[in-house]
């Protein structure tokens, strides 16, 4: 599969994109002086070579109630549970991301809760799966960048 070629027309596009998925194409169209047409055969096209895969939605879970974060780094009796391990963590709703890692751990997970108890089971449900054999974790006091452009705009210019 040959690579797709972005040009600056699609960075823009998708610069713009990043800061709001639902923006308008004809509020793109505008801004870059070309056609709605033009933006939706390019969206189009970067859909299809799967640089754009659907577009997400960013909550402010503070203010949801669920400002705590951390992160567990999970130790497996073996690395063959490693699947069934994951299927399990995947049922609970308070991980929002879980990585198969190298190194240290064998999965690292983020959670989100209420509050240092409310953490606490989530951690305690972690643990309790089959498999687990311990768990390390570590509190976020803040999340200080969480910046999708920096490296977007660094692939461009690699480009």
């Amino acid at each position: 599969m040959s690579k797709f070629r972005l040009d600056e027309v699609d960075h823009q596009i998708l610069d713009m994109l990043i800061d709001n998925t639902r923006v308008p194409f004809t509020d793109i169209a505008k801004k870059l002086l070309i056609s709605a047409g033009t933006v939706h055969v390019r969206v189009k096209k970067m859909e299809d070579a799967g640089i754009i895969q659907g577009s997400s939605l960013t909550l402010d879970y503070e203010k949801l109630g669920y400002s705590f974060i951390a992160y567990v780094g999970v130790f497996l009796h073996n690395t063959s549970q490693t699947k069934f391990v994951l299927e399990r963590i995947n049922q609970i709703p308070y991980v929002t991301v879980a990585h198969v890692t190298t190194g240290k751990f064998n999965i690292f997970c983020k959670i989100r809760a209420k509050d240092t108890k409310h953490a606490k089971e989530v951690i305690f449900m972690i643990d309790d799966i089959d498999g687990v054999y311990r768990t390390e974790t570590m509190i976020s006091l803040e999340e200080s960048i969480n910046d999708k452009k920096r490296l977007m705009h660094t692939i461009f210019k690699e480009l």
